[in-house]
């Protein structure tokens, strides 16, 4: 009862924080329109101006050309982060909220609708370096995720580090495992604390997700809702790698080998076909192309192929379900998976047909199980086959004309042979046919195409048939010129058909009206292959013969009278056709064929007199009677040349009025000089708006129309590109995919097949789907391979330092190799570059490498290993390549010592320094110096001993000198390229390239080798003895006594003061010492008092003495001043003395 009546504390509501904030009135502003009541003070309005210029400035960035097509290929969702964080469960909700799939297996990557005009491609990224590589180079946004649990963890910072060498896409964060918080505080300020670190690795905003929990093994719905609309409406900036290079995420390995070849040799190089999205820029058929984890490999062929998983093509506001597809071949998505050899179809439940026996007991009641799909139904009528398909093809027939008998196959003939044509010229010889069959003209007849056609015009057929058959003797009726079967505009009445008396199929003679089926059949083709064939543009003006470059090949091509087809579309026809003989050279159309009989008008000189004035050395335009041009004042123009003519292509004839012809108006009526003025007149006049634009910062509505000048350069810049990437988008829009493949290359966005030769065969017997392969395009520059330089710097999380020519793997555009680096750093102002033994701490350096050209400002990664699985940074060092010389001049610095063995004057002998004369002659000339700062220089060697020789110096030197010699000598960095195969391994994460000697003596156990030299010995130093000092007796006879030696002879007995002994005192002895002691210390004392005593008086003296002085000095100070006074006044009386002296003087009074 106690604590019930006791009084309850009293509610003290918060003074501040976030709810009294709320609780706040607001303070009304005067309208509605917040913005436009600001303050009205100066310094206000000019502090919000400057932020508002800085925040523009701050969202600037160096305009780059958007090269992605109008339909861009699916955008790369790459979700990152270390084992356990919930990677696969982020997929499967993202794709469950997309498409309403279940994803059992996640394999590869996994296309999906997001939206109307967005597709998406997700990627799991492994836990390997080699994967986050791969990934972060062809990722456009990456979902990083962070287990809150536990914290950040090592491989988040590598990746992120990764990122920022190879171009930094979109990152958006995303927190997992938050439910095994019980606290709520504890969760609030894990959240803070990641969020602020998250923010110091990317940037200040970067926005972090968070996913509370699991609801029945996928995230609640509305987190990733959340997730998916910043996703839909994320903005991506081009990077600079890739908006150079192609690529292709292969979502689908196909392996097209040879089985048989396989069978014989279970280890050849295979053919392989990739599949995917185009991305980055045009991929040219040529162009060779990089598999990081495989390596360097040549196209075989392209095919673009229809999109797996289209964008809606109607666009509405929201997707339908059949509009939500997905595209996943490596996964298990709707029951098909694709293989590297095979396509597994996956059918739930029994669908296989019970036999007679097994259904014996059923009753015949029960009704048999119906397919519920077309998918069941398509399985059930595979199982009801009952021959395969060849027997079919066996037994299949063909019926020529309605009123023939059908062709067997099986009657045709099966032996391949090639087509025999009746007006061949025996007297041909065999290297024309062979030419003929390169060019393919007379191609073999396959067994399947015996009975078809493969030409028209006026040449003969042999039919082709079973020889048993006696109703098929002879020929069959057909023409044998155009006249027979009439001209393309149509013959008049009935043509004459040449009949060799053959039978018809029915037995009846062949005759005219037994031809009428080909009446008008040219006019009919022509019309049925314009309808359904867009001409070829460069075709009609280079003629058939052109290849993929488009330029024309001046080869002997036959002509086909009355053909309107190419020999690659004539494989479906009926007959197999042979060729006239007629010959014609196809030339290049772009150029003028001038006849030789067109030439002898300019054998005149009057013909040449009229055109001399065109030309430089000529005489000048109206300068006179001979310099006169062809249009002169007579009033003769280029009518007069021209004369009358009629234009073949419309059919008018152009005539003057009195019946002179006139010029046709595509041809100028001016001058050449008259052009070039205009000409040169529109350049100036171009160059003058761009100059104003420069410098003047002038835009009108010109400039603003052609993208050029305006106030903002950046705007201007941005719409200079855009209206550039609108002409090269409209330069090709009209051309066919073939032709634009052939000239600009295979656009992104495309769904290719790509046919790669000569693949290993580990690529496919231990093909990973889990792991990416992303296919990259090479230029031309970066085929070949020489000597990078590059700066780099050790990564400060690392903790080791790295030294020259120990192994490392870099990561280079879309290269992993390992090679061998050489570092160095400019020295002497930039002259030399001097070798480092090992990478200067917190600052950059220069390395040079042996590897793959690539183009400068790349950036890139190092590693020690790809392979060691440990808990330290594993990212080494990070940099950019500087120069792509294929040569390099770094050179290290040697100290050559020896020692004299002879001593002049100034010169001496030298040995040890040098091992032959050769090495002499090499370095005469040198500056060597002693140790002791003798300067010298290298002369001439010695005859003996080899290697010796003479030098001079300042000064004499000693023989116990050591003279050396600092000399540059040029390091040559090793050739050493060892590309990275991880894909080509059975575990990917296992790749060891060259090791170092420490690590090898490690993995095998070996002992270091013990040198005996490298021991450390005792250094035993001999005492220096030096020579008693000599002075002659004439030299000691004129030294004072000072310095004469005073030698004394040796005395026989010591002296009593040179051996003191020691004195033991007596107790009575010790008693008066003690007292004596006593006395001095008391006399000490007083002494000392005294001395303080008067050091005191002498400073109160002092300082009286100097008060004193002070009065004094005061004294004498304003004494003077009044001397000073008395002085000024009295000069200045004189003056005025002086000055009125002609004037009158002035009366005083008296008194």
């Amino acid at each position: 009862m106690a604590d019930t009546d006791k009084a309850s504390k009293p509610h003290r509501p918060r003074q501040a924080g976030p709810k009294a904030n709320k609780k706040k009135p607001q303070q009304k502003t005067k309208g509605q329109n917040a913005k436009a009541f600001t303050a009205f003070s100066k310094v206000r309005q000019e502090r919000a101006a400057r932020r508002n210029v800085e925040k523009e400035q701050k969202k600037l960035h160096v305009p780059l050309v958007d090269r992605s097509p109008l339909e861009p290929p699916p955008v790369i969702i790459a979700v990152v982060g270390p084992p356990g964080t919930g990677k696969t469960t982020l997929i499967r909700s993202l794709v469950k909220k997309y498409t309403k799939h279940n994803l059992t297996e996640i394999n590869g990557p996994v296309t999906v609708v997001s939206g109307k005009n967005r597709r998406l491609t997700f990627i799991e990224c492994n836990n390997d370096i080699n994967s986050m590589i791969d990934i972060a180079k062809i990722a456009d946004l990456v979902l990083l995720l962070i287990d809150a649990s536990f914290g950040f963890e090592m491989e988040t910072f590598e990746f992120l580090n990764i990122l920022q060498t190879h171009g930094m896409p979109r990152i958006m964060g995303v927190l997992t495992h938050l439910d095994h918080f019980k606290d709520n505080k504890a969760l609030r300020k894990t959240k803070k604390r990641l969020k602020h670190r998250f923010w110091t690795e990317i940037y200040q905003g970067a926005k972090l997700f968070y996913l509370s929990g699991l609801i029945h093994g996928r995230y609640p719905k509305t987190e990733i809702l959340n997730l998916s609309r910043f996703i839909s409406v994320m903005k991506f900036r081009p990077l600079v790698w890739r908006n150079t290079h192609p690529y292709v995420l292969v979502d689908r390995v196909e392996d097209l080998t040879d089985p048989e070849g396989l069978h014989q040799q279970p280890k050849m190089d295979r053919h392989v076909a990739l599949y995917g999205y185009l991305r980055g820029v045009n991929l040219k058929p040529n162009m060779k192309v990089h598999i990081p984890g495989a390596g360097d490999f040549s196209i075989d062929s392209i095919k673009i192929l229809p999109d797996p998983c289209p964008p809606p093509e109607k666009k509405r506001k929201t997707l339908d379900d059949k509009q939500r597809m997905i595209y996943a071949p490596m996964s298990d998505v709707g029951g098909i998976m694709y293989d590297k050899d095979a396509i597994y179809i996956n059918v739930p439940g029994n669908f296989s047909r019970k036999k007679q026996d097994d259904i014996k007991d059923v009753d015949s009641d029960d009704e048999e199980y119906d397919p519920a799909g077309v998918g069941e139904k398509m399985v059930f009528d595979l199982q009801d086959a009952k021959m395969t398909l060849a027997d079919q093809m066996g037994q299949s027939s063909i019926r020529v004309f309605s009123d023939s008998a059908p062709t067997v196959a099986e009657d045709v003939t099966r032996s391949r042979r090639r087509a025999v044509f009746d007006n061949d010229d025996d007297g041909e010889d065999d290297s024309e046919r062979e030419d003929d069959d390169e060019e393919g003209d007379g191609e073999e007849v396959d067994e399947d195409e015996v009975d078809e056609d493969e030409g028209e015009g006026d040449w003969r057929l042999k039919r082709i048939g079973n020889p048993d058959d006696d109703q098929l003797e002879g020929e069959i009726p057909f023409a044998d010129s155009d006249s027979d079967m009439g001209d393309y505009d149509g013959g008049e009445g009935e043509h004459d058909i040449e009949d060799d008396g053959v039978d018809d199929e029915d037995g009846g003679e062949g005759d005219g009206t037994d031809s009428k089926w080909k009446d008008s059949i040219f006019e009919r083709a022509a019309d049925m292959f314009k309808s359904n064939r867009r001409p070829n543009i460069m075709k009609m003006i280079y003629g058939d013969d052109v290849d993929g470059s488009g330029a024309s090949s001046n080869v002997k091509t036959p002509i086909k009278n009355g053909s309107l087809f190419n020999d690659q579309d004539d494989g479906d026809d009926l007959f197999t056709v042979k060729e006239k003989k007629q010959v014609v050279r196809v030339v290049d159309t772009t150029k003028l064929e001038v006849l030789s009989e067109d030439l002898e008008c300019w054998e005149d000189e009057e013909v040449l007199d009229s055109i001399r004035h065109r030309f430089v050395t000529g005489p000048k335009a109206g300068s006179g009677a001979e310099g006169k041009p062809a249009n002169d004042a007579d009033g003769e123009d280029a009518d007069e040349v021209f004369g009358d003519f009629e234009d073949l292509e419309t059919g008018a004839k152009h005539t003057t009025a009195d019946g002179e012809a006139s010029a046709p108006d595509f041809l100028p009526s001016k001058t050449t000089d008259d052009l070039d003025k205009e000409a040169l007149a529109k350049r100036k006049e171009e160059l003058k708006r761009k100059f104003d634009a420069n410098y003047d910062r002038t835009s009108d509505a010109e400039d603003s129309d052609a993208g050029v000048g305006g106030s903002n350069v950046y705007e201007s810049a941005k719409a200079a590109m855009a209206k550039q990437a609108e002409v090269n988008r409209a330069e090709f829009e009209n051309d066919g995919p073939e032709l634009r493949a052939a000239v600009e290359g295979y656009r992104a966005g495309q769904y290719v097949r790509i046919l790669i030769p000569d693949m290993p065969c580990e690529f496919v017997e231990r093909l990973n789907p889990k792991y990416p392969i992303v296919l990259g395009g090479l230029l031309s520059s970066e085929e070949s391979f020489g000597l990078m330089q590059v700066r780099i710097k050790g990564h400060r999380w690392f903790k080791k330092i790295l030294k020259t020519n120990d192994p490392l793997v870099f990561s280079i555009g879309w290269r992993r190799f390992q090679s061998l680096p050489v570092y160095s750093m400019l020295d002497n102002g930039g002259i030399r570059n001097r070798m480092l033994k090992y990478t200067p701490q917190h600052m950059h350096c220069l390395g040079t490498f042996y590897g793959p050209i690539t183009t400068p400002n790349t950036g890139f990664c190092a590693f020690q290993t790809v392979s060691e699985k440990t808990s330290a940074f594993r990212i080494c060092a990070t940099g950019v390549v500087v120069d792509i010389n294929k040569s390099s001049e770094i050179v290290k610095k040697l100290k050559l010592t020896g020692v004299p063995y002879k001593v002049f004057k100034n010169t001496a002998f030298i040995k040890d320094m040098f091992t032959s004369g050769l090495e002499v002659a090499k370095f005469e000339g040198a500056s060597i110096r002693t140790v002791s700062g003798i300067r010298g220089q290298v002369k001439k060697r010695l005859p003996k001993p080899d290697g010796c020789f003479r030098a001079t110096f300042e000064d004499k030197i000693l023989m116990s000198d050591i003279v050396f010699l600092r000399a540059w000598v040029p390091v040559k960095p090793k050739v050493f390229y060892n590309p990275v195969t991880s894909l080509l391994l059975a575990e990917k994460d296992t790749w060891k390239g060259m090791r170092l000697t420490g690590q090898i003596r490690k993995d095998m156990n070996v002992d270091v080798p013990k040198n005996p030299d490298s021991e450390y010995k005792p250094i035993v130093r001999q005492p220096k003895r030096f020579n008693p000092l000599h002075i002659p007796k004439s030299l000691q006879a004129e030294l004072p006594f000072t310095s004469k030696p005073k030698l004394d002879s040796k005395r026989k007995k010591p002296l009593y003061l040179t051996e003191r002994k020691a004195v033991i005192m007596e107790p009575e002895e010790r008693k008066v010492a003690r007292m004596l002691q006593a006395i001095n210390t008391v006399k000490h004392e007083k002494e000392r008092k005294k001395k303080a005593t008067k050091m005191e008086k002498q400073l109160e003296r002092s300082r009286e003495m100097a008060r004193k002085e002070k009065v004094v000095a005061e004294k004498q100070k304003k004494r003077m001043r009044e001397v000073h006074r008395n002085v000024g006044l009295k000069s200045q009386n004189q003056k005025m003395v002086g000055d009125g002296e002609d004037r009158a003087p002035k009366r005083r009074k008296t008194k």
